[in-house]
């Protein structure tokens, strides 16, 4: 069986908020995708790696891992610095030289 990858997704572009919480359990590639003669397209076949699963903790996905007997990887999310500053400070005179 293909090796699982549990970690917390990133929020798209078009979000601007923390609240994403769920994790993910994807399953990592087997075998490489090939290219079509005729078409050109990429194609792929191997199916485990289109399923996704989200959980609500990390636990329950290593809970659902090792229940289901698949190798396993966590990936820990980064922390996230946050610099304060006022609205006013993207106008402040800059000596750029």
């Amino acid at each position: 069986m293909a090796k699982a990858k549990i970690y917390q997704p990133d929020k798209s572009a078009m979000q601007s908020g923390k609240a994403k919480k769920e994790w993910l359990l994807e399953f990592l590639p087997e075998k490489p995708y090939f290219v079509d003669n005729l078409m050109g397209w990429t194609g792929m076949t191997d199916m485990p790696q289109e399923i996704r699963l989200y959980f609500p903790t990390k636990e329950a996905a290593i809970e659902y891992a090792t229940r289901q007997k698949l190798p396993y990887e966590v990936f820990l999310p980064k922390k996230r610095s946050f610099i304060k500053k006022a609205y006013a400070d993207n106008f402040k005179f800059r000596n750029v030289s």
